[in-house]
């Protein structure tokens, strides 16, 4: 029964931070504020404009919780947002450019496997161009389909599978770099 007192506990707190609670609304933050700034942080290189930008979310967060309907995961209501914000962002930047180029490599199944640490991973999808580095992250690590996708950046769904393939290659590319100059055998 932990499980219902805890979606309970949750309930509540949305319910008093829609009132202006500023206590809840704190809760929420403390709560989600270190996941969301990672979520910020995918999309936007600069650490320090990835902060801006979740706090914007959050304040959008809490300017719209009424409309949270609890038919879902909160956690994933506010990611959502932080996405669209981190979007919206980077659209009013223009820092995001498509090349739009309806040819695509059919994806494949092949995985890639590394020895690379997580700040590594990081720092070689923070190395792709803003357009592949969206596309990759909406795609495979917040599970989008490419019609999705279109639909959010405004693109065809042939530029979305693109974007997505040459982003792959890249990352392909620089991974087997990097095992060679771990091996030694450049």
């Amino acid at each position: 029964m932990k499980v219902i007192r805890l979606h309970q506990e949750e309930k509540k707190m949305i319910e008093l931070a829609v009132g202006n609670n500023r206590q809840a609304q704190q809760q929420i933050y403390s709560r989600f504020s270190a996941k969301m700034l990672g979520v910020c942080r995918q999309y936007i290189k600069d650490l320090h404009q990835a902060e801006d930008v979740m706090i914007m979310a959050f304040m959008k967060v809490f300017s719209s919780l009424q409309n949270f309907e609890h038919k879902g995961s909160f956690e994933g209501w506010i990611r959502r947002i932080m996405v669209n914000e981190c979007i919206s962002h980077l659209r009013v930047q223009k820092q995001v450019r498509f090349i739009e180029d309806e040819t695509y490599l059919e994806e494949s199944d092949n995985t890639i496997e590394s020895q690379l640490s997580v700040d590594e991973i990081q720092f070689l999808i923070d190395n792709l161009s803003e357009g592949y580095r969206m596309v990759f992250n909406l795609y495979v690590i917040e599970g989008y389909k490419h019609q999705e996708i279109a639909e959010m950046l405004q693109i065809s769904e042939g530029t979305s599978k693109s974007q997505l393939s040459h982003a792959r290659r890249i990352l392909a590319n620089q991974i087997t770099q990097s095992k060679r100059t771990c091996n030694g055998t450049e």
